[in-house]
């Protein structure tokens, strides 16, 4: 039999920082107030923070709201509130949680949506849009609502005005400079608001228009710049944002080399290599806003 009282905080062992929840609640949740249906899909998962020392160190269970108990809320709060907007949502939760139980003073909620586009514009027929998968975090202690947004998975390129050229070099490179090439990409990215009274629906599609615009608009020497236009064009024309990350890799295309069979190739055929890859990273900031590194722990990767 395990002696219990072995598993208390002792003079050399502290419990650190701890969150839990129910993850990966996938909620579908239909509009039907019209003969016209509206489908928001979301993959919800609520974490929580607060006095939970007891729980880990005595197994005490008096503060651990059961991760079963937080999975119905979701459902729950999906039917009461309607799903607006997945941020909408999470912060429906975050209201919920940090009021019912005095002992949680904060947590993490955070959604994945999937969108449905309409068949032939049909009231209530539609097939999964696979164009990219939208992302959702709220972050909450202290007194404090903290509100990141975002997608994934978005493949975009462009087929030329694409070059890389002057850079380092030693005896290790091998890679020959162009001046046009293609260059793509799977954009994943998050945005920090500075505010919660948002139309977070009407901003993402926004950002989402501003990033697929400013890859168009110029002739780009790496994906770096590219990334850089993005975020700060996003920046300028959303007062409501103080920071965008993004996660991007260099989806390689190299020209396929057909002269073993004296066919000319002239820019046209390409070998896509999926691995190894360049993954470029960047944060743009507005300049002098204060930073909230907190909000960000526990964001898997760079975004």
């Amino acid at each position: 039999m395990t002696d219990t009282t072995t598993l208390a905080t002792t003079d050399t062992v502290v419990l650190g920082a701890n969150q839990y929840g129910k993850a990966e609640n996938h909620v579908v949740r239909i509009n039907r107030d019209t003969e016209r249906h509206v489908i928001r899909d979301l993959v919800v998962t609520s974490q929580l923070r607060g006095d939970l020392d007891a729980v880990h160190t005595e197994g005490d269970n008096a503060h651990c709201v059961p991760t079963d108990t937080q999975k119905n809320t979701v459902f729950a709060f999906a039917q009461k509130y309607g799903v607006e907007s997945p941020e909408a949502l999470l912060l429906h939760l975050a209201d919920h949680f940090t009021a019912e139980f005095d002992w949680v003073d904060g947590g993490r909620w955070a959604a994945h949506e999937h969108a449905w586009n309409r068949i032939e514009d049909h009231d209530h027929c539609f097939v999964q849009n696979k164009d990219e998968v939208r992302t959702a975090v709220v972050v909450a202690g202290g007194g404090s609502r903290t509100v990141i947004s975002g997608f994934k998975d978005l493949t975009i390129l462009k087929s030329t005005e694409s070059g890389f050229t002057d850079y380092a070099k030693d005896q290790y490179t091998t890679l020959a400079e162009t001046q046009d090439r293609i260059m793509s990409t799977d954009v994943a990215t998050r945005w920090r608001y500075n505010t919660t009274d948002v139309d977070f629906d009407a901003v993402y599609e926004d950002v989402k228009r501003i990033i697929l615009n400013k890859f168009t608009d110029h002739y780009s020497r790496a994906l770096q710049e590219t990334l850089y236009l993005m975020g700060k064009a996003v920046i300028e024309a959303h007062p409501e944002i103080d920071e965008i990350k993004f996660s991007c890799p260099n989806k390689h295309h190299f020209v396929y080399d057909l002269g073993f069979c004296d066919l000319p190739n002239d820019k046209e055929t390409h070998y896509a290599a999926d691995r190894p890859y360049g993954l470029i990273e960047a944060t743009i900031q507005r300049k002098g806003a204060p930073m909230n590194e907190q909000a960000w722990t526990g964001i898997a990767g760079f975004c």
